[in-house]
């Protein structure tokens, strides 16, 4: 005899419960990585248009530093270099002014050893 009858209606009640409840903690588990891939490529996305924002403001400083009047300007202002047509400019010294003095170099006095400090503060040579 059979004491505890089987019935199949309930059993397959309790499999599609079961069934439905493992199907959403996977859902669920999906939609948590969805959302921190999302959130990973908008940082992603962040960090890209930086680099591309420093390519570009360094391209443009190569640019200007090429360009041929800045280098133009540079060398003549810098380098001292002139061009055709150009007026150069010399500075001469005053003759009446005296020649500046070479000063000497003052020596540094250079200090005892420790030991030898001590020597002459026990032994009274100095």
């Amino acid at each position: 005899m059979n004491r505890f009858p089987i019935d199949w209606r309930r059993v397959a009640l309790i499999a599609g419960v079961l069934f439905l409840v493992v199907v959403i903690v996977d859902f669920n588990s999906r939609l948590e990585e969805l959302d921190r891939l999302n959130r990973q490529a908008e940082i992603t996305r962040a960090e890209a248009t930086q680099v591309a924002l420093t390519h570009m403001a360094y391209e443009t400083l190569v640019a200007n530093a090429t360009s041929d009047q800045v280098v133009e300007g540079d060398v003549r202002s810098n380098g001292g270099l002139i061009q055709e047509g150009d007026h150069p400019v010399v500075v001469l010294g005053d003759e009446s002014a005296p020649p500046l003095e070479n000063p000497e170099p003052t020596t540094i006095p250079t200090q005892k050893p420790n030991w030898q400090l001590w020597w002459d503060l026990y032994f009274g040579q100095e």
